[in-house]
């Protein structure tokens, strides 16, 4: 992500300047968002969900291509492409693409994960067709030059000095875990890029980039707001209809099982005041019946303050300062191939990783034997439901919403078929899912200390890297 609107690539979308609307489609207390779904004859799809309650729209273009796509000895490739696709194009010189669309009012960016790359735009509907010209200019190329590649790995590299190399804990419980936890490069590679890898991006990778993964048959386009299905689906046509198709890389085969040996590492942190912990376990695959229990599971253990582990661990035991989650780099609904579910904690320096890790098993061994009651169970669902409809509320969260599920499932109704899954998740459910993937055999762990805490010899089964320094800093996201 441009670095000048989200300091964190993978910290998730801020959307801004969004125009707050009212459900499109309510029946009782359902909403439903309408759907309107078509693919042009050069292979782009494209989503429109009407809603007039304000005179504004919201735009997404998602690639399938991402983090697992970008090529070896290239790693940060995806995210310094996402970057250039700012730089301007022979009919839009750099500037151009962010003066036209802040000049009517609007606000854009940018971001990229592990299996797509998003482009959203949020804007009055008077600024529909320019926003639609310029997605569409830089999907037939770009402006490839060396000052701007090089202006670009620059200002990535300092992104990552910012964000990782000079920040307490560095992201290493969305960038270092998944460098032990996952076997597959495509999996375990370092997104956000060595220094190195991106150094040595040329002007040729760039455009064989554009060239395999940027055409309209790897692209899904999606407008939310003032426009109806009609005219949303004959600006598409006007703008990106002439633009060709393009073969599209076959990816490989990036499934792994789950993991059947538990991964402890050690790492120091020249900046940290407190130790830190993160535990991550491989998820379901998307689609399995697994998915939707362990979204609820993710939330039931560590969604707030109301928690299972924030009411065990920090205000029962009082051993941590705080719990949260993470579902890989987006959502527990928006992955394409293996996925960790990640419990992250600040502890107190009187206690260990091994307390730490025992307070958590007690906490879902009790889960796995007594189950959810009722009233908790519909206090979680309650506040997901309330997290995914407010989700939904900006017109430019959500066409990237659609955007992104009609990418990953190949089906943008997906958006309405989410909350049935959610509510229809039962006890017995959780039980299954917390026995089968939260068990320790399928565990990574990193325990991030201050540097004075780090151990000097090695605990059995630990791996201790070298005071001050992080496992190889992973995925960073851009904007």
């Amino acid at each position: 992500m441009r670095m000048r609107q989200l300091p964190v690539l993978l910290a998730g979308l801020s959307l801004s300047a969004a125009a707050l609307a009212a459900p499109a489609s309510a029946t009782g207390d359902k909403w439903d968002l309408p759907v309107a779904t078509k693919k042009l004859d050069n292979g782009l799809t494209v989503i429109v969900t009407e809603d007039h309650s304000s005179p504004t729209v919201g735009v997404s273009v998602v690639y399938h291509v991402g983090m697992r796509l970008e090529p070896k000895n290239r790693t940060g490739f995806a995210h310094l492409f996402e970057h250039l696709m700012f730089q301007g194009t022979p009919n839009a010189p750099k500037g151009v693409f962010d003066k036209t669309i802040t000049g009517g009012g609007g606000r854009n960016n940018g971001s990229t994960r592990a299996d797509f790359t998003n482009y959203i735009e949020t804007a009055p509907a008077s600024s529909l067709e320019p926003i639609l010209w310029l997605e569409a200019d830089r999907m037939k190329t770009l402006d490839f030059n060396k000052d701007t590649l090089k202006n670009q790995q620059d200002v990535v590299k300092e992104e990552i000095r910012v964000n990782v190399k000079n920040q307490p804990y560095g992201g290493f419980m969305w960038i270092d875990i998944g460098q032990h936890a996952f076997q597959k490069w495509e999996n375990n590679h370092d997104g956000y890029g060595s220094f190195e890898d991106l150094e040595g991006a040329s002007l040729d990778d760039v455009r064989a980039f554009h060239r395999d993964y940027y055409g309209p048959n790897n692209a899904v386009l999606a407008i939310a707001g003032d426009v109806t299905p009609a005219q949303g689906f004959a600006l598409a046509r006007k703008y990106f209809g002439a633009i060709p198709a393009r073969p599209v890389p076959k990816g490989g085969d990036f499934s792994e099982g789950l993991n059947k040996v538990e991964k402890r590492v050690q790492q120091g942190d020249a900046l940290a005041q407190v130790p830190a912990l993160a535990a991550a376990w491989k998820m379901p695959e998307r689609g399995s019946r697994d998915q939707a229990a362990m979204a609820v599971l993710g939330e039931l253990l560590a969604g707030g303050d109301a928690s299972v582990l924030y009411q065990g661990l920090v205000k029962g035991r009082e051993l941590a300062l705080n719990t949260d989650v993470l579902f890989g780099l987006t959502s527990p609904w928006e992955f394409d191939g293996p996925t960790l579910f990640t419990v992250y904690t600040m502890y107190k320096p009187t206690t260990n990783a091994d307390t730490i890790l025992n307070a958590m098993d007690e906490e879902i061994a009790k889960i796995v034997k007594d189950g959810v009651d009722a009233a908790t169970l519909k206090r979680v669902k309650t506040r997901m439901l309330a997290d995914w409809n407010n989700g939904l509320e900006s017109f430019i969260s959500r066409a990237d919403t659609l955007a992104r599920l009609q990418t990953l499932w190949g089906d943008a109704n997906v958006v309405n078929k989410i909350p049935g899954w959610i509510e229809g998740v039962t006890s017995s459910d959780i039980q299954r899912a917390a026995s089968t993937y939260l068990v320790k055999n399928n565990r990574t762990v990193i325990d991030r200390k201050p540097i004075a805490m780090v151990d000097k010899v090695d605990v059995i089964g630990t791996q201790t890297a070298p005071a001050g320094a992080q496992t190889k800093p992973l995925d960073g996201a851009r904007k």
